[in-house]
């Protein structure tokens, strides 16, 4: 009986490995291939970098309504003109079509900058709370969607800005780069200073702008002298112009009197607190910056308190500046 046992069970093992294996479907492939393509997305998406300006506002219950609502009088931001302006003479078609955009009102120009960092917002903080390997496609694709509208917002924001890169680089024209070259240059360096811009100090974009920009062209010139000092040593006329120094001022001396006088009387309005900190937080009394925590030991106090005490006397300033327009007579000197 054993013996037949033993048997049967063997003609059933024979049996079953001389069935065919099961063939695999076509939705079977289908659902794999949409696994595969969803494990894809999700980890470009947890791998992606989401770097955004953080603001209070984002906080608050009406933050979507601030940051999805335009202004009342705002129109379409790349709305171009009837012709090319006076400016355009002499540019390139390229250089030329970029006078055609418009530029952005103050309340425009805070909207498409709240907006476009409140998308990365949501971007980021709807990422935190998921499970990279749990996240399902309608969250991915919200993520992804909140991304793109970001970027569209950020080419707006680029796009009528990129005639300031011009008007600087007509200023930095350097025997090491062609008018062209500083150009490309500059609109990097815009781009840059998009995604640093704090738009919550209330300033507008093109001040800070400008200061990135002029800083990059100055690093280039840098570059550039020092590269003609390096290889061009046979030619006594090229390294003459190889080393003179380019006229790096953009502001008479009358210019910068008045500056000063005006930045004095701004300090002089201040509290005699106030001014102390903000005079040895820059060094404008020559000496080496001071940190918070040094001033709070000088002055008794913890160096929260200090912070404080700046932040409030910067608000001071820059309504006074506000109301002197320093802003606008600077802009038409550059």
């Amino acid at each position: 009986m054993i013996a037949a046992a033993k048997k049967a069970s063997k003609l059933l093992s024979r049996d079953r490995s001389a069935r065919p294996s099961p063939r695999i479907t076509a939705g079977e492939v289908a659902a794999a291939r949409r696994r595969a393509e969803l494990a894809a997305r999700r980890e470009a998406v947890f791998a992606r970098g989401i770097d955004y300006i953080p603001c209070r506002q984002f906080l608050k219950a009406d933050a979507e309504a601030l940051a999805t609502t335009p202004p009342a009088d705002a129109i379409v931001p790349l709305e171009t003109r009837d012709g090319p302006p006076a400016d355009a003479k002499g540019l390139t078609p390229y250089l030329a079509s970029l006078y055609q955009n418009r530029l952005l009102s103050k309340d425009e120009e805070q909207f498409y900058f709240r907006r476009m960092n409140w998308l990365k917002f949501r971007a980021a903080t709807t990422r935190a709370r998921l499970d990279r390997r749990r996240a399902t496609l309608k969250q991915i694709d919200q993520i992804e969607g909140w991304l793109t509208e970001a970027e569209t917002v950020k080419a707006i924001l680029i796009t009528s800005n990129l005639r300031l890169v011009v008007s600087i680089a007509k200023k930095f024209i350097d025997p090491s780069w062609s008018f062209d070259e500083l150009v490309s240059e500059g609109n990097v360096a815009l781009m840059r200073a998009v995604e640093k811009f704090n738009f919550a100090l209330g300033n507008r974009f093109s001040t800070y702008a400008t200061y990135a920009i002029q800083r990059h062209f100055f690093r280039l010139s840098h570059r550039g002298r020092q590269f003609r000092k390096r290889f061009v040593a046979n030619d006594e006329g090229l390294r003459d112009r190889a080393e003179a120094e380019p006229n790096a001022e953009y502001c008479s001396s009358e210019q910068i009197e008045m500056l000063k006088g005006l930045f004095s009387r701004f300090l002089g309005d201040l509290e005699p607190r106030e001014r102390k900190i903000v005079v040895a937080r820059f060094g404008f009394d020559g000496k080496p910056p001071r940190t918070f925590r040094e001033l709070g030991s000088q002055m008794g106090v913890c160096k929260e308190r200090i912070r404080q005490i700046q932040t409030r006397a910067m608000e001071k300033l820059r309504e006074m500046a506000s109301e002197a327009r320093l802003e606008q007579t600077v802009g038409d000197w550059l």
